[in-house]
């Protein structure tokens, strides 16, 4: 079975890199985008996710909430998750069925709700 695909999208690259690294650790297959316009981008190009691990205040016109809905409506069979450390995210600020975890988060715990979310096991030995 192949791995679970997840698109992390976080403006601060440190923490972009980390997160990237420890969900990999974890067994998934990541990619990154620095932004929301990024984010969609990477959408557009047919790359296929099963789910979308977003922070919520980013640079630029679309924020981590809008990209989550716009997903959601592109994408319906995409899983989000979104995150924030300035925000108190309520789930009617979410798309259906999508999470909200605060920062600072653990990567085992998010690892864990990928993998709920998508029914999937993801092992690291797939």
């Amino acid at each position: 079975m192949a791995k679970i695909t997840v698109l992390v999208v976080e403006d601060e690259a440190l923490l972009r890199m980390a997160t990237v690294a420890d969900l990999t650790d974890f067994g998934l297959d990541v990619m990154e985008a620095a932004n929301a316009r990024e984010a969609i981008d990477i959408f557009k190009s047919g790359t296929r996710f099963e789910c979308l691990f977003t922070d919520v205040d980013m640079p630029g016109d679309v924020d981590g909430l809008e990209l989550a809905a716009m997903v959601k409506s592109a994408w319906p069979p995409i899983d989000i998750i979104v995150t924030s450390g300035h925000r108190d995210v309520k789930p009617s600020d979410l798309p259906p069925d999508g999470l909200f975890v605060g920062k600072p988060y653990s990567p085992g715990v998010v690892a864990d709700l990928i993998r709920t979310l998508t029914g999937r096991d993801a092992s690291p030995l797939e």
